[in-house]
């Protein structure tokens, strides 16, 4: 009986890399049309009578402006082109940070915030956790830094509701990705922290310092380079 139940876990375990990878390069080519947040969140709407659905559209990376790549990259990962999934140093900052009692963001990098949204779903689990890793370790090895950014940049949650840049774009401020501005690109990178919160037009006295912090590091960043991390 043990010897059948290992066998069993272990069919289970090989199906679950097989399809996970699968998935993965399916995704390195096809738009993600729906995540397990966007139902998730629309099934929390429906219980407290607010209107099922979400604002999500998809757009190419060439149809994001440099400045909102560049935001939310200086906003949630600036290490983000260099390190392989994860950032460490930035893991041991939030931890000591926390230890002080402060009120800070984790150390999610932008390829574990990619992962999570766009496989699994929110919550603080150990097995959500070692799910997030793994998928994290599969996107960096099969995906560009590109692909990466751009799967992000559609997937995560800017808003009540709206999903992406280009549908917070549209409804932050009336645009497509492609015509946002540096301080409107940061302004939508500064709720990121707390989309459903947060506002980023009009913007509150604590959006609008985070967004001018933003902009300066922007300014810190310099051009941004995928070419080297192409694969």
């Amino acid at each position: 009986m043990i010897k059948k139940l290992f066998r069993f876990l272990f069919k289970i375990f090989c199906w679950f890399v097989f399809c996970s990878f699968v998935l993965v390069l399916i995704y390195k080519y096809v738009p993600v049309p729906i995540t397990p947040l966007m139902v998730i969140r629309s099934f929390e709407n429906s219980e407290n009578n607010i209107p099922k659905g979400w604002k999500h559209d998809w757009v190419p990376m060439d149809k994001i402006s440099n400045p909102m790549q560049k935001a939310v990259i200086c906003s949630e990962d600036q290490n983000f082109l260099n390190h392989n999934g994860v950032d460490f140093k930035a893991v041991q900052k939030a931890f000591i940070e926390n230890l002080k009692g402060k009120r800070i963001r984790g150390g999610s990098t932008i390829s574990q915030q990619t992962a999570k949204n766009v496989f699994l779903w929110p919550g603080r689990s150990w097995l959500r956790k070692g799910l997030e890793t793994y998928f994290t370790v599969v996107i960096e090895l099969c995906w560009s830094k590109q692909r990466i950014l751009e799967v992000y940049l559609n997937s995560i949650e800017m808003g009540k509701s709206v999903y992406g840049c280009e549908a917070a774009a549209t409804f932050w401020f009336k645009k497509p990705a492609s015509a946002l501005t540096t301080y409107q690109a940061a302004a939508i990178a500064a709720v990121l922290p707390n989309p459903r919160v947060y506002k980023a037009n009009p913007a509150s006295t604590y959006i609008q310092k985070r967004k001018v912090w933003i902009v300066k590091q922007m300014n810190f960043f310099g051009p941004l380079r995928f070419e080297n991390n192409e694969k």
